[in-house]
């Protein structure tokens, strides 16, 4: 079963931080997610939350703050002391860390809470500075982000992300040129999820830490499932 390192190997390091990416980077498994925001000064940073109250020593939004506001904040010790001192990554850090191994790269854009302007061509700018697009996945909640995304760059392989299912979704999927849709594993049995994999749609599940339903989402035809642990 193809496996993505969820935020990195984040079931034994801090979420989306540098030495999260730098252990993924060392694993066999087939690929790495991770969350991108936009900052004060149109960055763009790597952390899941809007806030950075959870995984930091700070509070605030992302949008409301610089990189080098950001930058002086700790993003490890929330999860162990011995992490204290890791910082926030920025995509283009975090691209630097795999530009040298086969992982497949699943940006999620996170712009379903806040709509960030202009983030989908800064993200496609940063991707052709890596000529990382044969290996690059971008996804988001936001489907008008995928959508917008796609017209900047359409040689890159987009995903839809969904938090439950809709009716019609196989009509509603068709409307985007969209190679897979990412779904919470729990609905990867359900019918018209199978009936979409029977017809030639990518089925991505999250979030998958046990290898009991890691093995049932393959039996099913799952392609691959996003993994705290990088390897089940």
């Amino acid at each position: 079963m193809k496996i993505l390192a969820h935020r990195g190997l984040s079931a034994s390091f801090p979420e989306n931080t540098a030495i999260a990416f730098q252990q993924a980077a060392k694993l066999s498994c087939w690929g790495v997610e991770f969350d991108v925001h936009l900052t004060k000064d149109q960055q763009l940073v790597v952390i899941h939350d809007e806030s950075i109250d959870r995984t930091s020593n700070g509070t605030g939004f992302v949008k409301d703050l610089t990189l080098a506001e950001l930058k002086t904040y700790d993003f490890g010790s929330w999860f162990e002391a011995k992490f204290a001192g890791e910082k926030i990554c920025t995509l283009e850090e975090v691209l630097d860390i795999f530009k040298d191994t086969k992982h497949q790269i699943n940006i999620e854009i996170k712009s379903d809470v806040f709509e960030y302007p202009g983030i989908e061509i800064l993200v496609a700018k940063t991707i052709e500075k890596f000529q990382q697009n044969k290996r690059i996945i971008v996804s988001s909640f936001n489907h008008d982000t995928i959508a917008r995304f796609q017209q900047i760059q359409p040689n890159v392989n987009c995903a839809l992300l969904f938090a439950s299912l809709i009716t019609k979704l196989d009509e509603y999927v068709r409307n985007f040129d969209c190679q897979a849709i990412h779904i919470p594993y729990y609905y990867g049995i359900r019918s018209i999820i199978q009936r979409m994999i029977q017809q030639g749609i990518i089925v991505r599940t999250y979030t998958v830490n046990n290898k009991k339903i890691a093995q049932q989402m393959e039996q099913l035809g799952i392609d691959a499932v996003f993994s705290d642990k990088g390897i089940l």
